[in-house]
């Protein structure tokens, strides 16, 4: 086969390796599909610059990518070189031989300056790296802008302003790529298992401590409740004393009466 190409080991599926970027993972539209569980649906690309080829794990999996047995995010490939992407083996040939050292790794650019609401945007562009599942990709504007409740307009403006400071270069899987350089450099860095481990068991515990605070609490309402002094129920007022006539009142008028006549 002329020129460089990627051999599969399980298989023995041999492909041609693109003019600009050869995608390798599970799924279906990639150019070459691995179908072991342990890949991701779009897992690394292979990228040729002239007579060199390199190979760019994109950071989306916890299984990564290894070059002779050594994870790597970002790797220039030598004629021969044993590539594992998550369990699945693959070998590279056809690549022009020259006299470097054995392990040459291309420097990463110095990060660029990033306003508030573009870091805003790259975290939650990459927010499904720092989940749980081993298969994932970068969230889409849609759920970007659900995530920062902003419009889908403005996400998309964030990302072209974040595709050129980070010549991302036009074509398929730019936010994939936009994604990859980010966690490459750094920006946004997914949490080891121990450590997402020990957050998710933290968070047990203190939800633990708040409901047993909650029910002492409440036991202590409640005794203090029962041992408390009853009231005696207040007693209705007597019923309002009605004055009983004057004997002889009537008596009295009727002399006062009679007395006044006679003047």
């Amino acid at each position: 086969m002329d020129g460089p190409y990627i051999r599969v080991e399980d298989s023995g599926l041999m492909m041609p390796l693109r003019e600009d970027v050869t995608t390798i993972g599970r799924g279906r539209s990639v150019d070459v599909q691995l179908s072991d569980p342990s890949v991701s649906r779009l897992h690394a690309e292979i990228v040729r610059r002239g007579p060199y080829a390199y190979v760019t794990d994109l950071g989306l999996s916890r299984n990564g990518t290894r070059v002779n047995g050594r994870l790597v995010a970002r790797r220039v490939l030598e004629d021969g070189d044993v590539l594992s992407f998550g369990a699945a083996r693959c070998r590279v040939f056809g690549i022009a031989v020259e006299e470097l050292a054995a392990e040459v790794e291309l420097r990463r650019p110095a990060a660029p300056e990033l306003t508030r609401r573009e870091l805003d945007v790259v975290t939650s562009l990459c927010r499904p790296a720092l989940s749980d599942e081993a298969f994932v990709a970068p969230a889409t504007a849609r759920e970007i802008a659900a995530d920062l409740v902003v419009t889908e307009a403005a996400v998309k403006q964030h990302l072209l302003r974040l595709y050129q400071k980070f010549r991302i270069p036009e074509g398929a899987n730019r936010r994939v790529r936009l994604a990859n350089e980010v966690v490459a450099l750094g920006l946004v860095r997914p949490l080891p298992p121990t450590e997402k481990a020990g957050l998710a068991q933290a968070e047990r515990a203190g939800e633990e401590g708040r409901a047993r605070r909650e029910g002492r609490e409440e036991q202590g309402g409640r005794a203090a409740w029962a041992g408390a002094p009853s009231v005696p129920a207040p007693s209705p007022p007597p019923p309002p004393e009605v004055a009983a006539p004057a004997q002889g009142g009537r008596s009295s008028r009727a002399g006062g009466v009679a007395a006044a006549a006679p003047g």
